[in-house]
């Protein structure tokens, strides 16, 4: 375990909770202290992988929980992070088609964000069966306050988040739209369109998104559902909820599970998918994990939950 400004810190008195490893000292972020292992995470500010990836050699099975290496666009990179792109990596959301195997011989991987990975994970079997061409897409997606990170911030307080949802990074300004945009064209969408809203809601962690898209005149609600348990049926973290049952964020809290519901909007023809997942397990971490049990030859589920902590 490594940082910068934690150095020489018990992670107990970081991360309470991980007492099996509470004794542990924090050790400086060096090249020294990284190489040598099997597998390294990054967890860096954006634009700060780059440089480390570099110091570590080609046997190294590399994890960037950043955004650094996600995009495949220069462009796009320039436009929503800003400097130079630093490439891309291996996609690290393995319930895309052919991922798997790709990631099975990776040693570079990069880790989707949070919001992408409920998105995706949302839309991909209409977009994959062809129930649409991913055009005039919506998204409004909730999410708990630690998607903001562990910084203390005013806008962050319990004071001013209890009780309140405010939105945030509106009018197609977000980072993530880039990502989920790639993500729609790999399944099969030749220019996908989308409006995206995200939501700060009053929870310290989770995200409920929200996603509505027109269908093509034929599809119905049976062939929506049958596609939907068709594309995730061997799926050990994809679940589609009976039909009427909703997701909720509780019911995903502490696992790496990803629950769906999926329905018609007869008014208007247009699919309405919800997904719920934790966004510090399924949205970051658990991607990170279940792509390194893929990548290192382990069972998918090594170490992750299916069950949530809550209710």
């Amino acid at each position: 375990m490594t940082a910068h400004t934690n150095v020489g810190v018990r992670l107990g008195a970081l991360q309470p909770h991980l007492t099996a490893l509470s004794e542990l000292e924090v050790s400086e972020t060096t090249t020294e202290n990284l190489e040598g292992h099997d597998v390294v995470f990054l967890a860096l500010p954006h634009g700060a992988s780059a440089f480390w990836a570099e110091k570590l050699g080609p046997d190294v099975l590399v994890i960037d929980c950043g955004a650094d290496f996600r995009l495949t666009s220069a462009e796009d990179w320039q436009k929503y992070y800003g400097g130079n792109h630093a490439g891309t990596w291996p996609y690290g959301l393995p319930e895309l088609p052919g991922q798997r195997e790709i990631l099975a011989a990776a040693k570079r991987i990069a880790v989707p964000g949070c919001y992408p990975t409920g998105v995706t994970l949302a839309l991909a079997p209409a977009v994959a069966t062809d129930l649409t061409d991913g055009h005039d897409i919506v998204v409004v997606a909730a999410s708990g306050t630690s998607g903001a990170g562990k910084a203390a911030k005013p806008h962050l307080l319990g004071s001013e988040v209890m009780g309140s949802v405010s939105a945030y990074s509106v009018g197609g300004t977000h980072r993530h739209i880039p990502e989920i945009l790639q993500n729609l064209r790999a399944l099969g969408a030749d220019d996908p369109t989308m409006s995206f809203t995200p939501l700060l809601a009053p929870m310290p962690r989770g995200i409920l998104s929200t996603c509505t898209v027109p269908l093509f005149p034929d599809v119905d609600d049976q062939l929506v559902r049958r596609a939907y348990q068709e594309f995730y049926t061997d799926e050990p973290f994809v679940k589609v909820l009976p039909e009427g049952q909703w997701p909720a964020t509780a019911w995903v809290s502490g696992s790496n599970d990803v629950l769906l519901q999926v329905c018609v909007d007869a008014g208007t023809k247009r699919l309405v998918v919800v997904s719920a997942i934790d966004n510090l397990t399924k949205g970051t971490a658990g991607n990170a994990v279940q792509s390194m049990n893929i990548a290192l030859g382990l069972p998918e589920t090594t170490g992750l939950t299916m069950a949530a902590v809550a209710p």
